[in-house]
């Protein structure tokens, strides 16, 4: 999926805060056309039928965003990685009107459906939609999972079987654009998102 995206370099003073986070890079106050533009389309899906979804990221480098994300402000999906090695989890923020927003892909290894999980590698794509940006570790040992946790949700058996995503971690390696141009680095973040796992 990643591939896709044609990635250029963060230049300073490009970012305009997006829903949901808060810039910490020093400028100008934005004027109220600007402000009045970056307000963000309705959310109606949310994240977990229960309301108790959420995304918090501390994200620094060529990008200065704290991340506070509420369960009906977000989109989010999950359930095993394509090759079958671990957990994946996406976290799709407020969306402007001109349908820019950040997404935030995790990819937890070793972690097993319905298990509880400590110090687990994971790999985090930042992708910023409609803005032609990504940043990717581009491997599972620049950032960990240090706590995870999954509840059930539904009927128990069957075989669609979804659950609460629980996870808190932290990156000690930056991120960066494909073409090394520019970094981030993540230094905190925690989730309560979804997976749903099919077949036997």
């Amino acid at each position: 999926m990643s591939r896709h995206f044609a990635v250029i370099s963060a230049a300073a003073g490009l970012l305009t805060a997006l829903p949901g986070a808060h810039a910490l890079q020093p400028g100008p106050a934005p004027s109220p056309s600007a402000a009045a533009g970056s307000k963000s389309a309705p959310h109606t899906a949310g994240c977990l039928p229960g309301g108790n979804g959420y995304l918090r990221a501390r994200i620094r480098g060529a990008l200065n965003l704290d991340i506070d994300w509420h369960n009906n402000e977000i989109e989010c999906e999950g359930g095993p990685r394509p090759n079958g090695g671990g957990l994946r989890v996406s976290f799709a923020g407020p969306q402007h009107a001109d349908g820019r927003r950040l997404r935030m892909v995790f990819g937890v290894s070793e972690a097993k459906e319905g298990s509880q999980g400590r110090e687990l590698p994971t790999n985090l794509t930042v992708i910023f939609e409609g803005e032609q940006r990504l940043f990717a570790t581009r491997g599972d040992d620049r950032c960990t999972v240090d706590k995870l946790e999954q509840e059930r949700l539904g009927a128990l058996g069957g075989s669609r079987r979804s659950y609460r995503v629980i996870a808190s971690g932290f990156c000690i390696s930056p991120a960066s654009t494909l073409d090394g141009g520019g970094r981030i680095l993540v230094t905190r973040f925690d989730f309560a998102g979804n997976a749903i796992f099919e077949g036997n």
